[in-house]
């Protein structure tokens, strides 16, 4: 099978601006993507898609390709990720490559590893298109609260006498990187179709990256997991 690595990286970051290659620990973030992809062995191709000069440099830097820079389309701020990958994949069919696995792998994803990438991988059969990074909730959902008018109540007050203990576990999307059948993801256009597995990291191993905040958090946990 030929496997295609895609790690999204547009320019125009508005919460952290110029979030994609700001220094994490020493490097640009996008570098502890790209190396991943490239350690785990998995890929003929590790490409970043991009509208910006530096941040292609920097990519092909740190060991990956950029055959095209991505379109005005896929550019903007209503461009989701499926756009970015369709084009992708399309803009590969114009010069004569295929792939029969995609992973979208996200630029800022300092805690992705080799392993994780082998071990999502390896949950794709016969079976199984889709395989996708998620966590737990830290705390039970079927416990949240909401305030109308000013006032707090149980979303699903049936579960106000419940123990945390009792209550099944819920996941959210980790937001690391997704691995997809290309056919199975032209078909449906998502790449959480149906027939999709998830890949369970621990809370040490996620972090949204939408503040400062958010990134010395990250920072901190890097450290707990790099000691």
């Amino acid at each position: 099978m030929k496997n295609l690595c895609i790690i999204p990286a547009r320019g125009g970051s508005k919460r952290i601006p110029r979030k994609n290659v700001k220094p994490f620990m020493g490097k640009p973030i996008i570098a502890y993507s790209i190396e991943a992809a490239l350690q785990s062995g998995l890929f003929q191709e590790v490409m970043v898609s991009t509208d910006d000069e530096e941040i292609a440099e920097i990519a092909k830097k740190y060991g990956a390709k950029v055959p095209f820079m991505r379109s005005k389309e896929t550019s903007n701020d209503f461009a989701g990720t499926d756009d970015v990958l369709l084009e992708v994949i399309a803009e590969y069919k114009k010069i004569g490559k295929e792939f029969d696995i995609l992973c979208c792998l996200y630029s800022t994803a300092p805690f992705v590893t080799p392993q994780r990438l082998i071990e999502a991988f390896g949950k794709l059969n016969t079976t199984i298109d889709f395989v996708f990074t998620c966590v737990a909730y830290s705390y039970p959902i079927q416990r949240g609260l909401h305030i109308v008018n000013g006032k707090i109540s149980m979303l699903w007050p049936e579960y106000v006498n419940a123990r945390s203990q009792d209550l099944e576990t819920s996941y959210h999307d980790a937001g690391q990187f997704y691995f997809a059948r290309v056919a199975s993801y032209l078909e449906e256009k998502t790449l959480w179709g149906k027939n999709t597995v998830g890949l369970i990291l621990s809370e040490l191993e996620v972090q949204d990256l939408d503040t400062i905040t958010d990134w010395k958090l990250a920072e901190m946990k890097y450290n707990l997991l790099h000691p």
